[in-house]
């Protein structure tokens, strides 16, 4: 009888894991960066759904602030997280800077504006898109418009003939040739439409180090998840997935 209680014993197996989702708010900028690590962490965590919610940063702060439910929230500048700061559902303590990205001033393939250095953007009649304000990109682009000069600034905005809603619509629409030019990141010019573009580089001097920062959601319905995935971002795979898709190392760590 006791052997066969031992038997019994030895012959069960563990419960499988308690099936569990973690949410992540993401600048759509990290779009196909943040899809490959969520693949990853699933892979490492069979029990977890990886969800995402891409999105300008500044509307991914918007529905915080009016209480979406959330675990993490990646930002594609210090801006949009202080607002979610504000908002009371990110503690200040927990953001931390997990990449970093430049921008890239990008036509379409045959660049029918004859576009080869930032400056050309102040001719007149170059149909320029942008992201409307607020959006980190536009706040980048405008932050770069400003350091070349007050008539420049003024110039390029002259030109801008759409307002996107986020970075990947800003690329759509110039590898689509409905508009002459546009200024977003590097790691937006990825494989599937680098043949439809012209990239003109955008000099070290002029161009920007944009840093972003993620954190837990304070309110985060599944903390010990919402940490996990935190650190995986930081970890030496997650970064190496990152720098795959045109990211940077942090400057500040």
């Amino acid at each position: 009888m006791v052997g066969l209680l031992w038997l019994m014993a030895g012959c069960q197996t563990a419960a499988p894991a308690k099936p569990q989702a973690v949410t992540i708010f993401a600048a759509a900028s990290l779009t196909d960066a943040f899809t490959e690590l969520g693949q990853a962490f699933e892979a490492a965590n069979p029990s977890v759904t990886v969800t995402f919610n891409f999105a300008g940063s500044s509307q991914l702060a918007a529905q915080l602030a009016e209480g979406v439910p959330a675990d993490v929230f990646a930002s594609a500048n210090a801006r949009q997280m202080e607002a979610a700061v504000a908002s009371g559902r990110v503690e200040a303590s927990a953001v931390q800077p997990f990449t970093t990205n430049q921008l890239v001033l990008i036509a379409p393939a045959d660049n029918p504006a004859g576009l080869t250095q930032l400056e050309d953007l102040a001719q007149p009649n170059i149909l320029l898109v942008t992201a409307v304000p607020g959006v980190p990109v536009r706040d980048y682009t405008d932050e770069i418009a400003a350091a070349v000069g007050t008539d420049f600034a003024a110039a390029l905005a002259a030109n801008i003939v759409s307002e996107e809603e986020n970075v990947r619509q800003i690329v759509a629409k110039v590898a689509l040739g409905e508009a002459d030019a546009g200024i977003v990141y590097t790691s937006d010019v990825t494989p599937d439409v680098r043949p439809n573009l012209t990239l003109i580089p955008i000099p070290a001097a002029q161009n920007i180090v944009a840093e972003y920062p993620i954190a837990p959601l304070a309110d985060s319905a599944n903390p010990t998840l919402a940490a996990q995935f935190v650190a995986f971002v930081q970890s030496t795979a997650g970064q190496a997935i990152l720098a795959k898709w045109g990211f940077g190392a942090v400057l500040s760590n």
